[in-house]
């Protein structure tokens, strides 16, 4: 008689955090095993991030104790893993996506043929990773949702649109620190599903000012997040880990990190000259190729999406349409 297949394991590593409930209880952080099993730690990610060196610890030695009061995945709801108190994102910061949405915008009467103007266009976004900075705005936490939740589209939303992203979640208050020593401040990393409704991306009232990242990208739940924080320590290359997101089955988006024009630790160094970061915080990194812009092919009521990142886990989110 055959015998049954081991589940998969949910996350690279020996365990990852995630916030959990009970049905009719509040959520609480949990320690989870790739396996499924769940330890309630009776407090936040948020409490155990400010705390993050002296938890780590700690954490791997509750991980190993079989006789932990261990509870099943299966009875519990997921929420995000992590409540930020700030959210950094990166725009423009994967090369190949770049060159699509340039190429999507081109005027009608651009003289140069496709393969010209991605030849121009390369040639910018490979000077711009050797030359420039990275490009970031902020986002709000209102607009974290669990990675199983339902995701509302606005009625407003011409065009609401998928961008799947690494994102770092930051250990300990960072400011000012070099790109060398950056991933200090990196406690681990999640998956995070960008949206953005790309029909109010740019101000048609007021073309000089340019893009209206409050409008397109900060709807409630416009930022599915997790379902795991693994620890960094897990992940041995952030920089190498496949991007993949699927729509009703469908493969959409498929990408290394590896096409990543600044890395982590150029974002987390750029971000602290300015702002401080806090633990909790979020850095997304920035979308690959393959958005529904590109593929002509938007978000529509009853469409579901299936993000996943090499190590991180998956989340599923369903797509509702508002009523107008």
């Amino acid at each position: 008689m055959k015998s049954a297949a081991t589940p998969a394991p949910l996350f690279t590593g020996s365990f990852a955090l995630g916030t959990f409930s009970a049905p009719a209880r509040t959520p609480s952080a949990g320690l989870v095993l790739p396996d499924g099993r769940v330890l309630d730690l009776r407090t936040t990610t948020l409490a155990l991030l400010e705390r993050w060196d002296e938890e780590l610890p700690r954490l791997h030695g509750l991980a190993s104790d079989p006789a932990g009061d261990w509870l099943s995945l299966d009875d519990l709801n997921v929420h995000a893993p992590v409540e930020p108190r700030q959210i950094f994102q990166s725009g423009a910061n994967y090369r190949q996506h770049v060159i699509d949405l340039e190429l999507a915008h081109r005027a009608p009467d651009d003289p140069r043929t496709v393969e010209e103007a991605r030849a121009e266009i390369a040639a910018i976004m490979d000077k711009r990773a050797a030359e420039d900075l990275p490009y970031v705005f902020i986002g709000l936490p209102t607009t974290i949702s669990g990675p199983y939740d339902d995701v509302v589209l606005p009625a407003w939303a011409g065009q609401p649109d998928w961008e799947l992203e690494l994102a770092a979640v930051i250990a300990k208050p960072a400011y000012r620190v070099s790109v060398e020593e950056a991933l200090e401040y990196v406690a681990g990393y999640t998956i995070a599903n960008d949206l953005t409704d790309r029909a109010t991306v740019f101000r048609r009232d007021m073309k000089a000012i340019g893009t209206d990242w409050l409008r397109c990208k900060n709807a409630p739940g416009f930022t599915p997040l997790g379902p795991w924080l693994v620890p960094a320590e897990s992940i041995a290359d952030p920089g190498d880990l496949r991007v993949t997101l699927r729509l009703n089955g469908d493969t959409m988006q498929d990408e290394s990190t590896k096409d990543m024009l600044f890395g982590i630790a150029r974002l987390v160094s750029y971000i602290s000259q300015t702002a401080q970061l806090l633990p909790g915080d979020l850095v997304l990194t920035g979308s690959p190729a393959g958005n529904g812009l590109h593929w002509g092919r938007l978000l529509r009521d009853g469409d579901v999406m299936e993000g996943s990142i090499t190590g991180l886990g998956v989340q599923r989110t369903r797509c509702v349409g508002e009523a107008s």
